[in-house]
């Protein structure tokens, strides 16, 4: 099965400025994706879609050129990610590259492990629409969640089902960390249209996502400390 490994990096953040050229615990952000990806690919099927000419210069300094310049209007802060992924995979079937899968990987979960993408290709099967990578939440939605109705009193969201944890459906959150899709799936519609969700299941600080200062200065310290013990 052939894979073509998908990092997604626009210039425009307004969370964390700069953020995938920035560096995280002495290493810019984007590095991290790249390098991950090397383990499994060579550069001729990775692919970093940016539109930005400073992220494509800090990955050359890995010696890695980007295989194109993504349009602007795939750059938007309302573009879809679905549109960007299509993109890349239009290009690479126009050099005459078919792929049977993409492997997203989102530069904003730096803490991802080669473990979990290798578990993940050894797990992806064709006839799954997609494999994504889910992390459970610190509460269950279904035992705290709660609405305001008309006159301003709290009602539960899920009705009057039991809050005991062992009495409700375990749930999950993607983490963001990782996807693997099938593309001719992909051709057929939109992720959101998929029917065969696998998931694969990560620890908490692995599935740690970057959004705001206040979680980069937490990943800053986890990697230092990760270094420091090593």
């Amino acid at each position: 099965m052939k894979f073509l490994f998908l990092i997604p990096a626009r210039g425009g953040s307004k969370g964390i400025p700069g953020k995938n050229i920035k560096e995280l615990a002495g290493k810019p952000l984007i590095h991290y994706s790249l390098e991950l990806a090397r383990e499994f690919a060579g550069d001729e099927d990775i692919c970093v879609s940016t539109d930005d000419d400073k992220i494509a210069a800090c990955i050359a300094e890995l010696d890695y050129k980007v295989p194109f310049k993504r349009p602007e209007e795939l750059s938007t802060d309302t573009a879809g990610s679905y549109e960007f992924i299509m993109h890349a995979i239009e290009f690479y079937e126009e050099l005459g590259k078919e792929y049977d899968a993409v492997v997203l990987l989102q530069p904003t979960s730096p803490l991802r492990k080669i473990e979990h993408v290798k578990e993940m290709l050894e797990m992806y099967s064709e006839n799954t629409d997609m494999l994504v990578s889910v992390c459970k939440p610190e509460h269950n939605p279904i035992c705290v969640s709660f609405v305001e109705d008309k006159q301003g009193n709290l009602k539960r969201l899920f009705g009057e089902e039991s809050t005991l944890r062992q009495d409700v459906p375990e749930v999950f959150n993607y983490n963001g960390a990782i996807y693997i899709m099938n593309i001719k799936s992909l051709k057929n519609g939109s992720y959101n249209d998929f029917e065969v969700i696998k998931k694969y299941e990560m620890d908490t600080v692995s599935s740690l996502d970057l959004d705001t200062p206040e979680d980069w200065e937490y990943m800053e310290f986890i990697l230092q400390k990760s270094k420091a013990s090593n």
